[in-house]
């Protein structure tokens, strides 16, 4: 296994439509080995593999206290109901969190790390946040694209959130910004 850096905001991979897996074979269950250690060393919850600079159809997902899983070629089948979501943040975009609608429940179809066809529902939860965040990042979408204020984001401080007063207001992250900020932010709530 191998940890691979992380793109950033102002990358062009992270922009653009993942390819679909034609087959999970063993260079798959490489990659999906290489994404999970890579997500456990960004203390990230998710990661989808345009974030690791492969352009294709491959998620990993690892909830707090649970063993991580691979998603190939996921779809979203089916999503109801809006909540809001105070403070989602990406392994992509280090040091912002922002504020953004996300489905109640989600259901999703995809293959597993052997080919096999599963599917998942999550409701109400980390995991359906974190489903509908990592398909957006194979279809080019971006947490970010969801604020319609992004001068709403608010800025990490540290080790979490700014600890006197009201979470700081940021201007949009750059690229440049996001590359300078992500040795400083070291929170890890919500990264995917």
């Amino acid at each position: 296994m191998t940890v691979r850096p992380i793109r950033y905001l102002g990358d062009p991979v992270l922009r653009r439509t993942a390819r679909p897996v034609e087959a999970v074979n063993d260079a798959i269950r490489a990659l999906i080995d290489d994404m999970i250690e890579s997500m456990h060393e960004a203390q990230g919850v998710g990661l989808a593999a345009p974030q690791i600079g492969v352009g294709l159809q491959v998620v990993v997902l690892g909830m707090p206290e649970e063993e991580p899983f691979a998603l190939v070629n996921p779809r979203v089948k089916s999503r109801s109901g809006t909540r809001v979501m105070d403070a989602e943040g990406c392994l992509s975009v280090p040091g912002y969190r922002g504020a953004l609608q996300r489905s109640v429940k989600v259901t999703v179809e995809a293959l597993d790390a052997h080919g096999r066809k599963i599917e998942i529902t999550a409701e109400d939860d980390l995991l359906a946040e974190a489903l509908e965040h990592e398909v957006d990042h194979l279809n080019g979408i971006l947490y970010v694209d969801h604020i319609p204020d992004l001068g709403k984001l608010q800025k990490l401080r540290g080790t979490g959130w700014v600890d006197e007063g009201e979470p700081e207001e940021a201007e949009e992250p750059a690229s440049s910004e996001a590359t300078d900020t992500r040795e400083r932010a070291t929170g890890t709530a919500g990264k995917r």
